[in-house]
């Protein structure tokens, strides 16, 4: 069990990760092309990358409890 939570917390963490950078970069290129809505899915997105790697990093810190 801890290391399903620890492998899910990595993974969750990672993907979290990538899903921020994403969502900067579509930041980015609505910015430069004037696409707001663009703008608005890109920090929708970074939200959603956050959260998911806070998640990563509360299932790491639980299985270090554990």
């Amino acid at each position: 069990m801890a290391d399903d939570l620890k492998r899910d917390g990595a993974k969750d963490q990672i993907e979290g990760t990538v899903k921020e950078g994403e969502g900067r970069i579509r930041d980015a290129v609505g910015g430069l092309t004037g696409d707001t809505s663009e703008q608005l899915k890109g920090k929708a997105q970074q939200v959603k990358g956050k959260v998911e790697r806070k998640i990563g990093e509360a299932e790491s810190d639980a299985d270090r409890d554990l």
